[in-house]
């Protein structure tokens, strides 16, 4: 691969990669020393096929089972390669599990994490009664058969907007719960494919969307949890809006399986916008005063 000799020059150009990979055998997104993780393996394989240490940063730390289709991470290197022979190389080079889809330069300003505007998840469920089939198992997680898909529906309406998602998070350290929810909705498909006639309550897959500015630990799986519990009729949509006014994580939320769980695409806004975004990241997020949504 033709690159630049890195004791030529000491500019280092950022450089923005679009990933995909199947979480199952990994620990998660991030590097843990004796732990197979996708920072790790991407990183030692960049950096061999570079020459150079390579650091990821990412736009979701994904946690140990969830899946990504749409990914994005940047890093910084000297070695100035050949995007499309790096990308073939990758492919060679990478396990089959985890894939580079895309190598592209990127600005200066341009941060994975920080300039993201907003992150999309899926999370899909099957209610057929034998349960996931052998191919989407490791993607799929089976659910009861019949679930009231309205209430459901409804239940994820009330969540949507500006809230303190604390009793959906794993408390960090330090990190705010305030976020924009700004889709949370459920699409329906046979598991045979569209040839495969079938109404809403007779589909066989449900797909949540959600789509927030960011999400905090364990956020989707518990937003997923908490709706399916009204789908089975054991809560209902309202207990699921009261959950905005708790201010610590609820045990009363089972928080659904890891693999079903899909970070499906991360938005940036445009360059001449990058380092405002990024900016306005960092700063912590608080509930208007003005909003009166969730109580104090």
């Amino acid at each position: 691969m033709t690159m630049q000799d890195p004791a030529a020059t000491s500019v280092a150009v950022r450089v923005r990669l679009d990933i995909a990979y199947d979480g199952t055998d990994f620990t998660g997104w991030a590097r843990q020393p004796g732990l197979r993780t996708v920072q790790g393996v991407l990183e030692e394989s960049l950096s061999k096929v570079l020459r150079e240490p390579i650091q990821l940063t990412v736009a979701g730390r994904t946690d140990a089972g969830v899946h990504a289709e749409g990914q994005v991470a940047h890093f910084d290197t000297t070695a100035l390669p050949d995007y499309d022979k790096l990308l073939h190389r990758l492919a060679r080079f990478l396990p089959k599990d985890v894939r580079v889809t895309g190598i592209r330069s990127a600005l200066p300003e341009f941060d994975a994490r920080f300039s993201a505007i907003r992150r999309h998840y899926a999370y899909r469920l099957t209610t057929a009664p034998y349960g996931a089939p052998p191919l989407l198992a490791r993607s799929v997680v089976a659910c009861r058969p019949g679930v009231d898909l309205d209430a459901m529906r409804e239940a994820s309406r009330k969540l949507l907007g500006l809230h303190d998602f604390a009793a959906f998070c794993r408390r960090r350290e330090g990190a705010t719960t305030v976020r924009e929810l700004q889709r949370f909705d459920w699409v329906t498909t046979p598991i045979g494919g569209p040839g495969q006639a079938g109404s809403d309550r007779e589909a066989a897959m449900l797909t949540a969307y959600v789509s927030a500015d960011a999400f905090c630990w364990s956020m989707v799986r518990s937003l997923v949890g908490a709706v399916l519990a009204v789908g089975e009729g054991r809560r209902t949509p309202e207990w699921v809006e009261s959950l905005l006014a708790e201010r610590e994580r609820s045990s009363s939320i089972t928080v659904a399986p890891a693999h079903g769980l899909s970070l499906i695409a991360v938005d940036y806004p445009a360059d001449a916008d990058l380092a405002a975004r990024n900016a306005e990241t960092r700063e912590m997020r608080t509930i208007p005063e003005s909003d009166g949504c969730c109580g104090s």
